[in-house]
């Protein structure tokens, strides 16, 4: 179980894009009663809007391409080594299109939490908004949930209701999707970041904190 701290907890944001998530989660930082701040933000690619945001904001940056390794497994080897520099409390995948591997989450699993644009299990993978328009469903979503080695499928942390819209088509209802999912991230990250909890199976539960 984590335990209340008395300073903020260390966030580390992984990006691959423009960074909108991360964005939200700066501004949310910026105040101290949310009980977080980021101390590193991380991408597998260079030049892209997310590193900029960070940079504007003083946030230290780095960027770990597949590519400069010899293999997927050294790469995640060399992300965990470069992560772990920053000693987290929590991890948070903001649009982060890499799948982490085991070396990874030996080190960070249980505190690395990523999105998914659908209301899990339904529609993992990459298309959540699509495939949820082309199976009819008058409702899907966002999930906020704990990495695991799966596609979408680790313990569920929140979840946020979307109505489809008759005349929605797939950027329309995406774009929908991602106004929920960024608001539902900034709350429940601050949450896992303030308030003790534990992963109990597929459980998340949070545990009242004790009085002094």
């Amino acid at each position: 179980m984590t335990e209340p701290r008395p300073e903020p907890s260390r966030l580390v944001v992984l990006v691959s894009g423009s960074g909108t998530n991360l964005q939200a989660l700066i501004d949310a930082s910026a105040d101290p009663a949310y009980g977080a701040r980021i101390v590193a933000v991380g991408a597998d690619r260079d030049g892209i809007e997310g590193l900029a945001r960070a940079q504007r904001h003083g946030i230290p940056t780095f960027v770990d391409r597949v590519a400069d390794h010899p293999d997927r497994a050294a790469w995640d080897v060399s992300l965990a080594e470069t992560v772990a520099s920053y000693e987290p409390d929590l991890v948070v995948l903001a649009g982060f299109m890499k799948l982490t591997g085991p070396a990874f989450l030996d080190r960070f699993g249980g505190r690395t939490v990523n999105t998914h644009p659908a209301l899990s299990p339904s529609f993992p993978g990459m298309h959540g908004p699509r495939d949820a328009l082309a199976h009819g469903v008058k409702v899907t979503g966002a999930t906020l949930f704990v990495v695991d080695a799966g596609v979408d499928t680790g313990p569920i942390v929140a979840q946020v209701a979307v109505p489809v819209e008759d005349d929605d088509d797939v950027e329309s209802l995406h774009e929908r999707i991602k106004t929920s999912e960024r608001a539902m991230l900034v709350e429940w990250v601050g949450r896992l970041a303030r308030e003790p909890h534990s992963i109990d199976g597929r459980r998340i539960r949070f545990h009242p904190k004790e009085q002094s």
